[in-house]
C-alpha cells in the first residue's frame, strides 16, 4: 500500500498530484498529518505543499475545465467528507490525462460523484442562509453562531456583505472554530480562543454581552412567532422537512 500525508489544505492536495506526476506514484491513499498513520504500509509519503507547484496543477486545469467545473472541484473541497482526498486526486488525474470536455462524462462515477457533493455543500449554503439569526452586541456588531454540515462560510459570505454592506457582522462556525468578519469594507477570516469558543457555543450570547435594543427585539420577536402561532395546525414532521432541526439551536424563535 502506497500512502501520502499531506497538511490537509487545498494547495496539499494540488500539491500531491504535482508530486504523483513528478516520482511517477499513484498513492492507494491520501491522509492528513493529523490522521494515525496505518501500522502496514509499503510507501509513505510526506508530501509537502509548494505554492508554486500547486499552482502549475491548478493552471493545467483551467485549460481543461470550465468555470463551473473549476468551482466544483473548489466546492467539493469545502464539504470535508472523508473521501475527498482520493476523489479529487483521481478527479484532477483524469481532467489532466484525458482531451478537454472530459468533465462531462456522466459515465465516470468520479464526476457524478463530484456534481452530487457540490449539489449537496450549495444546499447547505442556501439552508443557512435562510436560518442565520443575527445578535446585535453592547459594541454594534452583529453577531451570528451556526453549525453548518460542511465548511460554507466562504460561500455564504459575499451574499451577507451584499445584504448588509452598511453593518458590522461576524458570522462563526462553532464546529471549526472559525469565522468570517466584515467590518463595512471587506471580509476577513477570524477565530476565538478555545476558552471564548466555549461561550459562543450557546443558543444565546449572555445579556451583558448584547445591546439593549437586542434584548427588547428578542422578546418582541419570540412574542411574534407565539401569537402568529396555531396550535390546532402544528405539524412537527412538516416543519422539520421546511426547517431541519439541527438549525433550531441558533434560531431566535425556537430558544
Amino acid at each position: 500500500m502506497t500512502l501520502f500525508v499531506y497538511d490537509k489544505t487545498f494547495d496539499g492536495i494540488l500539491s500531491c498530484v504535482f508530486f504523483a506526476y513528478e516520482h511517477r506514484i499513484i498513492p492507494d491513499d491520501i491522509l492528513s498529518e493529523q490522521f494515525q498513520i496505518p501500522l502496514f504500509i509499503d510507501n509513505l509519503y510526506h508530501v509537502k505543499t509548494e505554492k508554486e507547484k500547486a499552482w502549475r496543477v491548478w493552471s493545467a486545469l483551467e485549460k481543461k475545465l470550465s468555470r463551473i467545473a473549476q468551482n466544483m472541484v473548489l466546492t467539493t473541497w469545502l464539504s470535508e467528507l472523508p473521501e475527498i482526498e482520493m476523489l479529487l486526486f483521481r478527479y484532477i488525474c483524469k481532467i489532466i490525462d484525458h482531451p478537454k470536455g472530459y468533465e462531462m462524462n456522466f459515465g465516470d462515477a468520479g464526476v457524478i460523484r463530484i456534481k452530487e457533493i457540490t449539489q449537496k455543500v450549495h444546499a447547505e449554503s442556501e439552508r443557512l442562509i435562510q436560518f442565520i439569526r443575527f445578535q446585535k452586541t453592547a459594541d454594534d456588531i452583529y453577531f451570528s453562531p451556526v453549525s453548518p454540515r460542511f465548511n460554507v462560510l466562504s460561500l455564504i459570505a459575499p451574499h451577507f456583505k451584499s445584504r448588509y454592506a452598511d453593518q458590522q457582522w461576524i458570522i462563526y462556525d462553532v464546529g471549526r472554530n472559525t469565522g468570517v468578519y466584515y467590518d463595512r469594507q471587506a471580509v476577513c477570516q477570524i477565530s476565538f480562543s478555545l476558552e471564548d469558543l466555549q461561550a459562543l457555543k450557546q443558543p444565546k450570547l449572555d445579556d451583558e454581552k448584547l445591546s439593549e435594543e437586542e434584548l427588547f427585539f428578542q422578546k418582541m420577536w419570540k412574542q411574534y412567532f407565539r401569537s402568529t402561532t396555531i396550535r390546532e395546525r402544528i405539524n412537527l414532521k412538516l416543519q422539520r422537512q421546511h426547517m431541519p432541526k439541527r438549525y433550531w439551536k441558533f434560531m431566535t424563535e425556537m430558544q
